[in-house]
């Protein structure tokens, strides 16, 4: 049970390695995309969350691992199946080739074909050498999967992998470490300065189902519980209510303007937004198309 004192999240800076931010619950933030890389121990060893960006960055997370001497990893999860949490895979079945692997199955299901595609954008754009790495990525889909939940046994602690519902993807998983009171919520929670806190609404986003999806990770968190986003600085249940009321607010916009006849070309200009209209783009898009036929009035003209 979380106890009932508030508590302040920490702190972490970029590239400094692992931060422990509770009870054997590291962090470390990488200043490319300012995505975040965690580390939960046991006495079996650890588990580790997401993977980073590619190969080469996931050999420097394996020198942060053993600088940090925390342990051997036996667990691997990816919160998503994007290439910022999950390029780094190879690297972790090669050097720990008895761990397992877990991602969610609709996020295995998408994690080749997204990659892919973000290799051929990656080897077209040489304005950073980091993209180079991006391209030449081999890609590794986890062996195991799950559509709601796994616990991992670290021996003395039960670490839960859920699905809580669609939202930034539709595979998104969070890690709870019930005896720390900490959540490793991935892309479902969005802090990063890099995107002024705007959530990651992409061309793969479910905006609809957002809200309730961080209805469910709220329903976990208690007043001192810390919550790890997948890029920028832990967070408090305070801000996780924040960002999902924002996220509510454009979902119910989205069922308000298709309602009233609004088609989804006028719609960013059409209403007031939580977010700039900018960010907001798939948002909407992605929105409408959830919409059933029932939910949308013709436009007249």
């Amino acid at each position: 049970m979380p106890d009932s004192g508030r508590r302040v999240p920490p702190s972490v800076p970029s590239d400094v390695g692992f931060v422990e931010v509770a009870d054997r619950v590291w962090l470390a933030r990488h200043s490319f995309l300012d995505v975040n890389v965690s580390l939960v121990g046991g006495e079996r060893g650890l588990l580790v969350v997401d993977t980073h960006t590619s190969e080469a960055a996931a050999r420097s997370v394996l020198d942060e691992i053993r600088r940090a001497a925390a342990g051997s990893v036996v667990a691997v999860v990816n919160t998503h199946h994007h290439f910022d949490h999950t390029f780094g895979n190879v690297v972790f079945s090669e050097e720990y080739d008895a761990a397992e692997m877990l991602i969610h199955e609709d996020a295995a299901a998408l994690l080749q074909e997204a990659g892919r595609r973000i290799q051929r954008d990656a080897l077209a754009d040489t304005s950073d050498a980091r993209h180079a790495d991006i391209a030449s990525t081999r890609l590794l889909v986890p062996s195991h999967t799950f559509s709601s939940a796994r616990v991992v046994d670290l021996g003395d602690r039960l670490v839960e992998v859920l699905h809580p519902g669609r939202g930034h993807t539709a595979g998104d998983a969070v890690v709870r470490v019930p005896d720390a009171d900490v959540v490793l919520a991935g892309d479902l929670v969005e802090e990063s300065a890099v995107r002024q806190g705007v959530p990651g609404f992409g061309d793969d986003c479910f905006p609809l189902d957002w809200p309730a999806t961080l209805d469910l990770v709220v329903s976990m968190l208690g007043d001192g519980s810390v919550v790890v986003p997948g890029h920028g600085q832990p967070v408090d249940k305070d801000f996780v209510q924040e960002q999902r009321a924002s996220i509510g607010v454009v979902a119910e916009t989205v069922r308000d303007l298709a309602g009233r006849g609004v088609p989804v070309g006028g719609a960013l200009g059409a209403a007031q937004w939580p977010y700039p209209t900018e960010e907001l783009v798939h948002a909407v898009r992605r929105g409408y198309q959830q919409l059933p036929r029932s939910a949308k009035t013709l436009p007249l003209l």
